[in-house]
């Protein structure tokens, strides 16, 4: 049996699989709480001794760049070994790799019906492909195209400089470094972003925020209720800050689709993305990702979809260590 972990943020997702050829079978899964953990060998403990199975390997997708079986967190206070990991389990080794690389391994095993296409593409689009996911940070990953199949590589890209295109996104620039160092594209695409986003548009006099929204922001998911606020139409405010969100979530799938050549598809992951879903079918998202100048007959070429299915980075892993 494999045990397999999707480790983020937020949350980690412990699940167990039975393999019959290349077909995953789930026997168990546990979802907890990352934040209220030490670590995720404490969660491993406490999954194993929960479960009586006996498990012949394991892997997990952290949150997080991997370098030599061990990962430092940048959105959590821990540190994965895979080595402390395989001692826990009682194991000859565990696999580790980054998040978005588990969630590209496990797009293979997704059928139809777990995506929403946003953009068909061509007809004879086969290449690269690339996966961005938008949550408590931001992840991309590469699918390197070998000829017959995909080869996922992880990459460490939502930490790469914010880039404005017009000047309100250079007034939103200069706002955010009046309050941090260094602003990297996940400081406005990610969960705490659409936050920031919300925060320079309300601090620049933009809107108003009125008491009940204040009381909503107050209660801890702060990104949560400015979406939810923005969909209902209950604030122009939000819907504005929600508006520039799935712009940046557009230029910057369009930018990876340019540095990975990814003319075979880039897909749209993340529990952000399937709960914004009626504003990435707007013409915000598209018109984003495939406003690159020259190369707009390119971009537009290139099929987008969003991943529905959000077991994907666990199936991922479990793939992983069949391999």
């Amino acid at each position: 049996m494999i045990l397999a972990g999707d480790i983020g943020g937020t949350s980690t997702r412990i699940g167990v699989f039975e393999t019959a050829g290349s077909r995953l079978t789930p026997v168990v899964e546990e979802v907890y709480s990352s934040r209220e953990h030490a670590g995720l060998d404490q969660i491993v403990r406490k999954f194993v001794s929960t479960h009586s199975l006996s498990i012949t390997c394991a892997s997990f997708g952290v949150a997080g760049p991997v370098r030599n079986g061990r990962s430092e967190t940048p959105n959590l206070p821990w540190v994965v070994d895979a080595r402390a990991l395989a001692a826990e389990l009682g194991i000859e080794g565990v696999g580790l790799i980054n998040d978005l690389e588990a969630n590209a391994y496990g797009i293979a095993a997704l059928e139809a019906r777990d995506f929403i296409v946003l953009n068909q593409g061509a007809a004879d689009a086969v290449g690269n492909a690339a996966i961005i996911s938008a949550g408590t940070g931001l992840g991309e990953a590469g699918m390197y195209w070998d000829g017959k199949q995909h080869r996922p590589f992880a990459s460490e890209g939502g930490h790469a400089d914010f880039s404005p295109r017009n000047e309100l996104e250079t007034e939103l620039l200069s706002y955010m470094l009046t309050k941090i160092a260094r602003v990297s594209y996940e400081r406005v695409l990610s969960g705490p972003g659409l936050y920031n986003i919300y925060r320079f548009l309300r601090d620049t006099g933009r809107g108003s925020e009125p008491a009940w929204l204040t009381i909503e922001l107050a209660k801890g998911d702060r990104s949560a209720a400015i979406s939810q606020a923005a969909l209902a139409g209950k604030s122009e405010l939000c819907s504005q800050a929600l508006d520039m969100f799935v712009g940046f979530y557009g230029a910057e799938a369009g930018n990876m689709a340019l540095r990975y050549l990814a003319i075979g598809g880039v897909y749209i992951g993340g529990g952000i993305a399937p709960k914004i879903i009626e504003k990435l079918r707007g013409p915000v998202f598209m018109e984003a990702f495939v406003a690159k100048g020259r190369l707009r007959p390119l971009l537009e070429g290139i099929p987008v979809r969003v991943i529905l299915n959000d077991k994907t980075a666990l199936l991922g892993a479990a793939r992983f260590a069949t391999l």
